[in-house]
């Protein structure tokens, strides 16, 4: 080919596209433009725009095509396929649709292979991998009927709804061996606090009864409702399954004095700038049992340190099958761990026994609360479950009115060997589970407790597992992992080896540099 006939083509490339380009020009120098206000030109060259870049997508396709190879095609299954025909495919974009004209390479009785498919990395299905990509973004953040809305305005894609709920199962299907795979890299906690925090705590999501665990699943079948339309006192509209949330991070030590914590909680000393979580991962899954998510939190922190150089502490709320699976870990493992029962919950059960010896709001009720929970900090919650048991029982209460000091008394002499928070307090550990409460709050309750809303199983947990990834800010790192695996699963297992053949080089992309005259 001499160099003339190259160049000639390379001035043809991308001709529709320049000729959209010059007439967008054109229209911006009209009497109609310059009528326009700035809101109206910004839309007009933003629909031009996105329209000038699908033609240059779909040119540059049309470039590409017909993919032949100069090699033999041969499958994994050792048939070479010698036969070649043209084949179109539809594709669906950010930018709008496009069209592939791809070379088809078959034999009888065998699947056809493209590998021009396979050098763009196509998917099997009409959705490209960026679409699919905002899509997940989206429902991540908003309801699907949102990322519908948002999908069609901010993207010239179109995708039904029913599409977008299988492209987001589609999106996060990759997400446990992601972070299987990242654990086999260099540990990611050095250079960080000292103090490594694994968190559990549960949260309920309205279920399809058909996806709802077998016991709950049982007993919603078996209720029945005693009005057609209301639903009486304490009868719930739909049975929930409970996702297990959890947290990893590490932190610097805080050390603080009981009194320190009693003057913050009560506004009357200013809340001291304390130590921000670092590298904080959180996810939650409605699929595994509490115990397999906690191996998993616990697997992500010795991914972290392996060594077990850091102070390993575990937060919880007071469950017991949270504590009965972290005892059992750290004893199979032969590990330290510091399982700290969360002080909020103490100070709620503080506040209720307190109302049944203080009925009114007011200083009274306030201090009573105020010297239990300084003693409970000092590492004396024994001797205050004691005590406010024997006062109940000096004033003569009924049953029912010490209800709430026995369950105080109770819950503080059960958790003791959790509520030293003296110690905790002098190591400068944390004895708050606010990172795990906020977890539940903005990944599951903010996005999947919608009025009205009852999910399925694999949508709510591909849902969740997006969110998750948004929030610890490894969706990049992610989704391009996940395209890496759509290539492995789509392609490279359907050719020998797993090498793909390359397809000719298309004309259009021939550099100048390497051009020579043909004599």
């Amino acid at each position: 080919m001499s160099v003339s006939t190259a160049l000639s083509l390379q001035e043809r490339a991308y001709e529709l596209a320049r000729q959209d380009f010059e007439h967008t020009i054109e229209h911006l120098d009209s009497e109609e433009a310059c009528s326009m206000t700035h809101s109206e030109l910004e839309r007009m060259l933003e629909k031009k725009g996105r329209e000038l870049m699908r033609k240059l997508l779909q040119e540059h396709l049309d470039n590409r095509s017909p993919g032949k190879c100069d090699e033999p095609v041969c499958g994994a299954d050792g048939v070479e396929r010698p036969r070649v025909r043209p084949q179109r495919r539809k594709l669906e974009t950010v930018l709008g649709t496009v069209s592939v004209k791809r070379s088809g390479y078959g034999q009888e009785g065998v699947e056809s292979l493209h590998p021009l498919d396979a050098e763009l990395n196509l998917p099997d299905e009409r959705y490209s991998l960026e679409l699919r990509r905002r899509v997940a973004e989206e429902a991540a953040k908003s309801s699907f009927d949102e990322t519908l809305e948002s999908i069609g305005k901010n993207t010239g894609g179109h995708v039904p709804k029913r599409q977008i709920e299988e492209l987001v199962k589609r999106a996060a299907v990759d997400f446990d061996v992601f972070y299987d795979t990242r654990h086999g890299s260099t540990a990611e906690g050095q250079g960080t606090g000292s103090v490594l925090v694994t968190s559990v705590d549960g949260k309920g999501v309205a279920m399809l009864t058909r996806d709802l665990r077998e016991q709950t699943r049982k007993a919603a079948e078996a209720r029945a409702h005693k009005m057609g339309k209301r639903l009486s006192k304490g009868e719930k509209k739909n049975a929930k399954r409970m996702a297990t949330v959890a947290t990893v991070y590490t932190v610097a030590p805080f050390v603080r004095a009981p009194e320190d914590v009693v003057a913050e909680a009560s506004c009357t000393l200013a809340r001291t700038p304390r130590p921000r979580p670092e590298r904080k991962r959180v996810w939650a899954s409605l699929e595994k049992e509490p115990g397999q998510v906690i191996e998993q939190a616990l697997a992500e922190a010795h991914h972290r340190d392996p060594e077990y150089e850091k102070t390993w502490v575990a937060l919880v709320d007071g469950n017991k099958t949270q504590i009965r699976e972290l005892r059992r870990a750290a004893r199979e493992n032969n590990f330290g761990l510091t399982i700290v029962v969360d002080i909020i919950h103490v100070i709620e059960y503080l506040w209720a026994a307190g109302r049944a010896f203080h009925c009114a709001s007011g200083p009274e009720l306030e201090n009573w609360v105020r010297h239990r929970l300084l003693e409970i900090l000092r590492g004396k919650a024994g001797l205050m479950a004691g005590g406010m048991r024997r006062s109940a029982t000096r004033r003569g209460m009924s049953p029912k009115a010490r209800e709430p000091v026995d369950k105080c008394a109770h819950y503080l002499l059960e958790y003791s060997p959790y509520l030293r928070y003296d110690r905790y307090l002098s190591q400068g550990l944390p004895i708050a589970t606010g990172v795990i409460e906020g977890a539940c709050r903005h990944l599951v309750k903010d996005r999947m407790d919608v009025t009205g809303a009852r999910w399925s199983l694999t949508g709510a947990e591909a849902v969740l597992r997006l969110r998750a990834l948004r929030s610890s800010q490894d969706f990049d790192e992610y989704w391009t992992f996940h395209e890496a695996r759509e290539y492995e699963r789509t392609h490279q297992v359907f050719y020998a080896g797993g090498i793909v053949p390359p397809t000719s080089a298309s004309l259009s992309t021939v550099n100048r540099d390497h051009l020579k005259v043909i004599k």
